[in-house]
């Protein structure tokens, strides 16, 4: 079987592209390291700006600490065509209220934790 070739993008082509599976899938993967034990689980973004993408988080659970500890983390999103896109980033434990308000008001599903 041969080996697929990706298709050929400009950078704005391939931006609009990267934006569309971004919003297409509801639950990426995030990756994360616990000590040196990779940890890999769906989330579901709260809000999204762009390639900035925020997700809600108990403080008590492992995430939060696992983030705090190592920031490094990568998004990975995949839609229904498998067409993917990873975001390798520095996450943040966010702790500005005005944010953490918008983002509780934007989101009902929030108010039941």
């Amino acid at each position: 079987m041969p080996k697929p070739e990706p298709e050929k993008l400009s950078a704005d082509e391939a931006r609009v592209e990267a934006l569309r599976v971004v919003a297409e899938d509801h639950f990426p993967y995030l990756a994360t390291l616990d000590a040196d034990q990779p940890r890999l689980r769906p989330v579901s973004p709260v809000k999204t700006d762009g390639f900035t993408v925020y997700v809600a988080n108990l403080k008590s659970y492992g995430k939060t600490a696992e983030i705090e500890a190592n920031p490094k983390v990568e998004l990975c999103y995949l839609d229904k065509g498998h067409d993917q896109v990873r975001i390798t980033a520095v996450a943040e434990v966010l702790k500005e209220r005005e944010t953490l308000e918008s983002i509780w008001n934007e989101n009902p599903l929030l108010r039941q934790y």
